[in-house]
Parts: C-alpha cells; structure tokens; sequence
C-alpha cells in the first residue's frame, strides 16, 4: 500500500494516542471524519496498523524491576526456547537478533528474585546477561514518513 501524505498524519495522530476519535484526527489532517475511518480501515486491512494496544505502568501493577536480557543459546537449544519464551508471562518484548546473541527480551519482574528466578529458568537455555533498565529515554517513539 502506498502512504500518502495524508496516511502519514494519520498514523503520526494515531500512534500518539490510539483512543482519540476519527473526528478529532479530521480536524488534525483536513479531511472529513469518515474519510479518515476509510483511510484507517484501509491501511488496517493492507497491515501496514498492525493492532492497538493499551501502555501499562510496570511500576503501578507491582513489577518494581525492568531488565533486558539477552541469551546465547547453547547448540541445539534455540529452536526449544523459541517455543518457551512465549509461554514466559515476565517477558514483554524478545526479539531474535544477529550477531554474538541470538535473543534479547525485554522483562518486567516483581523484584530481585523474581528475577533470579527467571534466570534459572533461561540458564538450561544458554548464556545469559541480564541489564536492569534504570530510565525509559525514548518510549515508542513514532514512526515518521521521512522527507
């Protein structure tokens, strides 16, 4: 699908936030309010929006530790963690990636522990390295056409 001037404002009002209405984001590009819906609909059915999500405060729902983990998988033991992870309820993003690693995660973790034990469950998987995230700089920055 090809984007549009228009679709890109779209999408830069949306991803700042999802929840506001086709009305107010007519307002925003000049167009009509059900030019926007059809617009939306459009690049929703092409893929190009993927989905909407709601953003939690890890902190507010008791999770005091947010760490990136990366993993070096043992030989033969990628593929059986690529299966598990899924099922790891602390683990918000994981990514397979190139280089020395074949996996990074994102995690969120009630504490110290709950990290630890995290840890001993990836350990049968490979080599670990664990960075506690002490600031969020850029936070789902939007995806901008570029001039």
């Amino acid at each position: 699908m090809k984007l549009d001037n228009i679709n890109w404002k779209i999408l830069k009002y949306l991803q700042q936030n999802s929840r506001q209405s086709n009305t107010e984001i007519a307002k925003k590009v000049g167009i009509t309010s059900p030019a926007v819906a059809e617009r939306i609909r459009k690049m929703e059915d092409a893929g190009v929006i993927e989905g909407y999500f709601a953003k939690i405060s890890h902190t507010e729902t008791s999770h005091q530790l947010k760490a990136i983990i990366t993993l070096r998988a043992f030989m033969g033991r990628l593929k059986p963690f690529l299966e598990t992870v899924k099922t790891f309820d602390e683990v918000v993003n994981c990514y397979r990636i190139t280089g020395n690693e074949n996996i990074i995660m994102e995690v969120v973790l009630k504490n110290q522990q709950h990290l630890e034990q995290l840890i001993d469950r990836l350990i049968t998987y490979g080599e670990t390295r664990t960075h506690i995230v002490l600031s969020n700089i850029v936070n789902n920055n939007p995806i901008l056409k570029k001039v």
